[in-house]
């Protein structure tokens, strides 16, 4: 919220038009994705659900009803969930 228009936009840009599928197939680590079931900004879809498929071994987290911003809309659970991520 405190970037520049033409650099939000660049932003954006850059991360609806990259493909990451090679690099989250290489991801060998555990790995931890939590997504609000209604993010307008990233649909989940097209993220989460396709990023699950494609990490091994992937744990997700789906908030129903919770938009994009977790850390700052849900503070509390996604710190709890977190914590119990780390220490699994």
């Amino acid at each position: 919220m405190q970037s520049g228009q033409k650099n939000a936009s660049e932003c954006v840009k850059a991360f609806s038009e990259t493909d990451f599928t090679e690099d989250l197939k290489k991801i060998d680590v555990p790995t931890l994705l939590m997504h609000g079931e209604d993010d307008q900004i990233v649909p989940i879809a097209d993220s989460a659900r396709r990023s699950e498929h494609l990490i091994r071994g992937a744990r997700t987290l789906y908030y129903p009803g919770a938009p994009h911003g977790l850390t700052a809309t849900m503070q509390d659970q996604v710190n709890a969930d977190l914590l119990d991520f780390l220490r699994s």
